[in-house]
């Protein structure tokens, strides 16, 4: 009998129970012929994204380490679903591995709330130092009791305000503004706390949310404004970078239980050689994108972050009281930026 992991989405998990069982015939490991394992791995960016081809590196480094007797096949663009469905289809064993958004996974492991905390770090060598450190370690390994295992974290870079109307210089900007945010409470409360009003829509469909007006404006790093081509609809890009949200790649504890201790030896070894080529991409993407966009007539600019770092004190000040044991980690996030190195 499948456990279900008692939170919020419990509702939403066993509605698609059914759908899970159905799929499990088709996106579970399997044995191929001449007894290879077979993973899948699914997630919503397209092809051209430097997630998508930091995870076909994963895919090649783990058949070349397993000498063909591991293959990961690769599935973009939501084709097995949203990252949301995505997550639930690991839970139960019916999908091998996923790239999701570290809010997402807040909802499973409630510590890694503090990675999405507004200018938490002072820059990046700060964060991928915490990241790598003993401090990413940890929160990788939190959602494992949700039958989720953290691999690595990829670069998503800093996000910033796309708007249809207007640039977003200050917080009053956003003020009557309906601002799509991730499936996260620190992203909403981030959101109130500029004075916009959040609106949780799924990745895959802000596109035609933006176009219909559903949505004002969202918040997002330049390579995926970019490859998704909401820039089409969005002419204002408003550089604050409040957040640096990384993406975790999970797979799930039911596959990684099932595996010996060499195939995940080179399941773990594959995934941090593509998180160093992720972010070597990712680099290169940032500056091709705004290149890009500046062509197709996007008009970008690049606030001062004063009144954005003001705005959102309140939500640490909040923090400290409501969840003692996550600031904590918070402090040590600090600490460790001011040391300049982890222990």
């Amino acid at each position: 009998m499948i456990k279900i992991p008692v939170n919020k989405h419990s509702g939403k998990l066993i509605q698609r129970l059914a759908f899970g069982f159905l799929a499990l015939l088709l996106f579970t490991t399997c044995q191929g012929p001449g007894g290879i394992r077979i993973i899948k791995m699914g997630h919503g960016l397209g092809v051209t994204h430097p997630v998508h081809e930091a995870m076909v590196y994963m895919a090649d480094k783990i058949s070349e380490k397993s000498q063909g007797r591991m293959i990961v096949k690769v599935y973009p663009n939501q084709q097995l679903g949203t990252e949301r469905e995505l997550v639930e289809l690991l839970q139960i064993g019916s999908l091998g591995m996923t790239k999701v958004s570290s809010a997402t996974l807040e909802s499973f492991a409630p510590a890694m709330q503090v990675l999405s905390m507004p200018y938490l770090f002072n820059d990046d060598e700060h964060r991928e130092k915490v990241l790598k450190g003993s401090i990413g370690k940890k929160l990788l390994l939190e959602s494992e009791e949700y039958w989720l295992r953290g691999l690595c974290y990829y670069d998503a870079g800093k996000r910033s305000f796309y708007s249809k109307t207007k640039p977003v210089d200050s917080p009053d900007d956003l003020k009557g503004l309906k601002i799509r945010v991730l499936e996260s409470n620190m992203a909403t409360n981030m959101i109130k706390s500029f004075g916009g009003s959040p609106t949780p829509i799924s990745y895959g469909e802000l596109y035609t949310a933006l176009q219909q007006g559903i949505v004002d404006a969202a918040e997002n790093n330049p390579p995926s404004l970019y490859t998704s081509r909401h820039y089409e609809v969005c002419k204002f890009y408003s550089i604050n970078e409040h957040t640096a949200i990384p993406d975790v790649v999970v797979i799930s504890t039911k596959v990684w239980d099932s595996l010996d201790e060499e195939e995940k030896q080179w399941i773990q070894e594959a995934a941090d050689e593509s998180a160093e080529y992720q972010y070597k991409l990712w680099a290169e993407s940032v500056e091709l994108s705004l290149k890009e966009m500046e062509k197709a007539g996007v008009r970008i600019t690049y606030p001062d972050q004063t009144g954005f770092r003001q705005a959102v004190e309140v939500m640490y000040d909040n923090f400290k009281f409501s969840q003692p044991d996550l600031y904590a980690i918070i402090e040590e996030i600090r600490k460790a930026g001011e040391k300049k190195e982890l222990n």
